[in-house]
């Protein structure tokens, strides 16, 4: 092959691409599905502009390393603090149930137990890459339902290591008592380093490339971390893209993240579009076509079954039904990951062809679906949000009786974050009565210890609205970090009461128009008043250096 063929191909790639994705955007289709229907037409399979997909399997695999080592620097290790409920609670819930509800099914369609655990692990983990960003293109990593998928989504990711060092036995390549517990002991040994190497070694590695000031050196630093942390876990069986996580979790502990993320943007989203695209060249449109009927049939199973899962996990964690419906969208389908436990399985026997094949085709087809299901599942929530009997019967209890539905002229504070805890403060001054209410557990009982009346419910469902007595309130305020929940909220509240004033706190100018439509009387907006307090000091900070 003529060294220069990959040019040829990286050509045709990246053409196609921006062909497909700005026509697909047009009619509203994300991103990311712009890049496997790439991938599909470019492939050996269909239209066979790229036949030779080995050297771009290579740059996508570069590609998802940098991927996940940016979500990583995202992530940081303070931040999994913060969710180690969803992560550890919530994560571990929707692994368990995935597995053992696949090794029912089954059992039903007499796969061997070994096969239906190993197809449990493939199932169970959803897409990192496509759910993170598609929600950060949304704004809504820091939603409540954002937060509670990313606690998920972090679970799953760690599950991978136990996964792979488990595949041996389960294909029979391994077995014995004594070398189980070395992988155990194995796995747990590299997120201990990890965790130490975040704390000690890598800020001084990049504090030292700092000093130099030379930003082409801290570039390669962070190519160094980043591709050598996921090489050196590699040799210890974990995949790369698992090891590049990994590396991406310690460099989020320094002081240098904001700058590293900078950084690595550009390769990231260039080598990260080229795995997506990769993905779809994997599908054979001849095959789905010659097997539609159990490639559908699978791949709604896997759909409806984690929809369901997911949905139910979010339900034993008591929360909001509009948050069940919106997570249970966002990790329905089977992510990147499945590939890395398919591959370190591959060649064992522990799945027959036709299955396999079929699982392939379901599994990137599951993805393909995934930014679209993500974009219209706040339209999904807000119709079943509707039916009353459905609310009714999910409906999340307050902890304690307030009475708000007897109170008059009252104002009703939707979250109890800063904004709610400042706001009640100064209402308790004016002697205003008013009522908060929150989905986060945290801040209902900060908001117990400041002796505030406040309830344990979703703001967005009429029945909590009216129990709040919203048709006797004075002023709605909703502080909610979710601009399509905040415009749900409203919606729903002037059907109740048209005539009550509602203020609303967003966080982008561009959410502005759709709040006021919505009914709104007032948006404050963070973007904008940041941008004018930023003006206003920086005014005055002239004008004094000047009279000076």
């Amino acid at each position: 092959m003529n060294e220069l063929d990959i040019l040829r191909d990286l050509l045709v790639i990246f053409s196609g691409a921006v062909v497909v994705v700005v026509l697909l955007r047009k009619l509203g289709i994300p991103t990311i599905v712009g890049f496997i229907v790439t991938g599909v037409l470019v492939g050996p399979e269909a239209l066979k502009l790229v036949n030779n997909t080995h050297e771009v399997e290579v740059l996508a695999e570069v590609g998802v390393v940098l991927l996940l080592f940016g979500i990583g620097l995202e992530l940081s290790l303070s931040k999994l603090r913060r969710l180690w409920k969803a992560i550890i609670i919530g994560g571990s819930i929707q692994v368990i149930l995935t597995i053992l509800s696949v090794v029912v099914i089954g059992y039903f369609f007499e796969l061997s137990l070994n096969a239906t655990i190993f197809l449990g692990f493939i199932i169970a983990v959803s897409s990192t890459a496509i759910v993170l960003r598609g929600l950060s293109s949304r704004g809504e990593l820091d939603t409540p339902h954002g937060r509670f998928v990313l606690g998920i989504l972090v679970f799953q990711d760690l599950c991978v290591i136990p996964m792979i060092l488990a595949i041996p036995f389960l294909t029979g390549w391994g077995g014995s008592g004594q070398e189980a517990a070395i992988a155990i002991g194995k796995a747990i040994l590299i997120l201990v380093i990890v965790i130490l190497a975040g704390r000690f070694l890598v800020p001084r590695l990049l504090e030292f490339v700092a000093r130099t000031r030379q930003r082409e050196l801290f570039v390669l630093a962070l190519f160094l971390i980043c591709i050598g942390t996921a090489w050196i876990l590699s040799q210890a069986g974990i995949s790369l893209a698992l090891g590049a996580f990994l590396a991406g979790l310690v460099v989020s502990g320094s002081e240098y993240r904001h700058q590293a993320l900078s950084e690595l943007i550009p390769f990231r989203e260039v080598l990260a579009s080229v795995f997506f695209i990769s993905v779809g060249m994997m599908l054979d449109p001849a095959e789905v076509v010659q097997n539609t009927g159990s490639i559908i049939g699978l791949l709604s199973l896997i759909l409806f079954g984690k929809f369901l899962i997911v949905f139910l996990t979010a339900s034993l964690m008591k929360l909001p039904f509009r948050i069940r419906i919106l997570t249970g969208a966002a990790l329905a389908q089977v992510g990147e990951f499945a590939f890395v436990i398919l591959k370190a399985g591959g060649g064992s026997g522990i799945l027959d062809t036709g299955l396999y094949n079929n699982l392939l085709a379901a599994i990137i087809l599951s993805m393909l679906i995934t930014p679209l299901a993500i974009a219209y599942a706040p339209r999904l929530a807000r119709e079943m949000c509707k039916v009353s009997w459905l609310t009714q019967l999910m409906k999340v209890k307050a902890p304690e009786e307030v009475h708000a539905e007897k109170m008059k002229d009252h104002v009703i504070i939707a979250g109890y974050g800063l904004t709610g805890q400042e706001l009640s403060e100064e209402l308790l001054k004016q002697n205003i009565p008013f009522v908060v209410a929150d989905l986060n557990i945290d801040n209902i009982h900060r908001a117990n210890r400041d002796g505030r009346p406040v309830v344990l419910g979703d703001i967005s469902s009429p029945q909590v609205l009216i129990e709040l007595g919203l048709e006797q309130a004075g002023l709605l305020v909703v502080a909610i970090n979710d601009s399509k929940g905040t415009e749900m909220v409203i919606k729903t509240a002037k059907q109740i009461n048209s005539s009550v004033p509602v203020i609303a706190r967003t966080q982008y100018a561009d959410d502005t128009a759709s709040l006021l439509a919505a009914g709104a009387n007032e948006v404050i907006t963070s973007e904008y008043e940041a941008a004018r307090e930023i003006r206003k000091r920086v005014t005055n900070f002239i004008s004094n250096s000047y009279t000076t």
